[in-house]
């Protein structure tokens, strides 16, 4: 009796690289502002009023530790996305599900100071994520990702 042989992966479709290359250099950015943040940055951090700079500076460490997941688990998705790895559907949605718990203990924070003119990132940030997520799960049930 033969057996089948291991399922052979599809061809990757011509968006796989650019969607891949989009994700390194958003989530990219996400871990720059990190670093900058938690490095405490004085030409970057600059740019933000003293008000959000001593709200950032004074988060307990779990929530650095979500941030730190949401934007480097997006970061590794995206490489692993174009490695054409399956993993890249775990990263990419540990990474949202950290945007999402962050984004929400944020929102209930009533200490939180008033982003002003910033307040649709969130919807943004956690948007793409989402698409990505998604983007990833699509490419791992055509069999793309192995």
């Amino acid at each position: 009796m033969t057996e089948d042989p291991a399922p052979q992966s599809v061809k990757a479709g011509w968006h796989l690289w650019p969607v891949g290359i989009l994700g390194i250099f958003w989530n990219g950015y996400g871990c720059f502002d990190f670093v900058m943040t938690t490095t405490r940055n004085d030409a970057y951090m600059g740019q933000f009023p003293q008000e959000m700079q001593d709200y950032w500076y004074s988060m307990p460490w779990w929530m650095f530790g979500i941030w730190a997941v949401g934007v480097f688990g997006a970061l590794s998705g995206s490489i692993a996305l174009l490695m054409r790895s399956a993993a890249s559907v775990t990263l990419f949605a540990a990474a949202f599900l950290a945007s999402l718990a962050s984004f929400y203990v944020g929102w209930k924070d009533a200490s939180a100071p008033e982003a002003e003119g910033m307040e649709f990132m969130p919807f943004v940030i956690l948007g793409i994520g989402f698409a990505f997520t998604v983007y990833a799960y699509w490419q791992s049930r055509r069999r793309v990702l192995r």
